[in-house]
């Protein structure tokens, strides 16, 4: 069976993020001809929750408690077969988001955007020389090149993201990619553009990279055992 946008969610956490998310929110509208479903899990003290809710987006609002948590919440909040993940900071090609769903179509479980293919040169050099290095790690545990494990932008079937049990918090972006693979799934990772965020990251490099790549050695560790 061949899905369309009616078929797919679009799901994203958020914190903060009333300068970018009216735009992000906007361009999956543009993307998906309205049609699809749009859930935004919200811990703001901002506009964030006002602006999602004045595009048509379904809010589900909960106590800030950290990325993977709004994330899991997000993709489990979704209610269609198809369910589609980004960021709120204007960072990811909604533009995108026909091509992901043509790959779903054609057989894939995952589908991944790789922001390292073509450089991603508006990511801070310390972020971008992390991701590498998260990728790498990955791959010697996993035993499969992964290009990309930390990206926000993915599309999955649902009953992948309802068959596993995440575990991770900030590492989950890398969980999401991690687990599926080592498990057989047919994963696709394609290159996208990556834009300079609009707004303040509130993720400390140096603490957050500590939590990913913990999270890729216990991940890569459990999917062993």
């Amino acid at each position: 069976m061949e899905f369309g946008f009616e078929d797919v969610s679009v799901v994203m956490g958020a914190y903060n993020e009333e300068a970018a998310i009216g735009s992000v929110l906007s361009a999956i509208e543009a993307a998906t001809d309205g049609q699809a479903e749009v859930v935004v899990v919200d811990s703001s003290t901002d506009r964030t929750a006002e602006i999602a809710r004045d595009h048509g987006a379904r809010v589900v609002e909960q106590e800030p408690q950290g990325y993977g948590v709004a994330v899991e919440a997000a993709l489990k909040a979704g209610t269609r077969r198809v369910r589609i993940t980004t960021d709120c900071d204007d960072t990811y090609p909604m533009d995108r988001i026909p091509e992901f769903l043509d790959l779903i179509n054609e057989g894939y479980d995952v589908v991944s955007g790789d922001r390292l293919y073509r450089g991603a040169r508006t990511m801070p050099r310390l972020n971008r020389y992390g991701n590498h290095a998260f990728a790498a790690l990955a791959s010697v545990l996993a035993g499969q090149r992964l290009h990309d494990v930390t990206t926000g932008m993915r599309a999955y079937r649902a009953d992948v993201v309802e068959s596993i049990e995440w575990t991770e918090n900030t590492g989950l972006s890398a969980e999401l990619l991690i687990r599926p693979a080592m498990r057989g799934y047919a994963v696709r990772e394609v290159p996208i553009d990556y834009d300079e965020r609009l707004g303040e990251t509130t993720l400390d490099p140096f603490v957050g990279g500590y939590e990913i790549a913990r999270s890729i050695v216990e991940v890569c560790l459990d999917e062993r055992r």
